[in-house]
């Protein structure tokens, strides 16, 4: 299966600290949520901002749809089909659904193309079509979170990179928001997916990777990740309770 997004023996850091991956491999196939998993300090967020631009690698290959993109800036990524959903909320509070989400064509000439688009987004997060003219600041957290899953795929994306989807939302809008995941993968974007719950990341994800230390511990489908008891130890806060009978 070909790869939307390759980060091929990465290494990058901040300045003139020691690097924070140390020859990092992860691949995202077309068609798949692939989720980072492992403990602070791991470099899962930094994964992302290489992924995205924000961070140019120090060595290493990064390819996205097959053709090498490594060192191009954010603008450049998301040309190239790179799109990055930032940890915590970036919807513009005092604009309309409407307007955020329509931010995110503002590289887009072709009005039919946008169009398009919107009526994609709309289809496939019905909360954002049933407040489209309301101002975003007065959404739930994770009604917010959606407009900005909406946002991200105007440009229609090969991948869309979430940094922490829900952070700071109850379980409820925690499962929705990783229901809308979901959606975006059937949809037909693949998704690269940091996230804290590991627990919950994995049971959405088709493959999880283990960092620790800069690099991928180890990597599979992660329903395997799931059943495997001392990963569940180490990584995923010890195994699930067993139900009362």
């Amino acid at each position: 299966m070909a790869s939307e997004i390759e980060l091929l023996d990465v290494q990058a850091g901040y300045g003139r600290a020691a690097p924070v991956l140390r020859g990092l491999t992860v691949e995202v196939p077309a068609g798949t949520i692939v989720c980072l998993v492992g403990p602070n300090g791991a470099g899962k967020s930094t994964v992302l901002k290489v992924a995205s631009g924000l961070l140019a690698p120090r060595s290493g290959t990064i390819r996205v749809g097959g053709v090498e993109v490594t060192g191009q800036g954010p603008q450049r990524m998301l040309a190239s089909g790179v799109a990055h959903v930032l940890q915590g909320h970036s919807v513009f509070a005092e604009m309309t659904v409407a307007e955020n989400v329509l931010l995110g064509a503002y590289t887009i000439k072709d009005k039919a193309r946008v169009a398009a688009r919107t009526e994609f987004v709309r289809d496939l997060f019905p909360v954002v079509a049933e407040r489209w003219d309301t101002l975003a600041g007065l959404l739930s957290g994770g009604q917010q979170k959606q407009v900005e899953f909406a946002r991200s795929l105007m440009v229609d994306p090969k991948v869309v990179l979430l940094d922490e989807p829900s952070m700071g939302l109850d379980p409820k809008a925690t499962s929705t928001v990783f229901e809308q995941v979901v959606r975006m993968r059937d949809a037909g974007t693949a998704v690269l997916l940091v996230e804290q719950n590991a627990r919950r990341a994995l049971e959405t994800a088709d493959i999880g990777c283990v960092l620790d230390l800069g690099r991928v511990h180890i990597s599979g489908p992660a329903a395997d990740l799931l059943a495997d008891p001392q990963l569940a130890d180490l990584y995923l806060g010890g195994r699930p309770a067993e139900p009362r009978p």
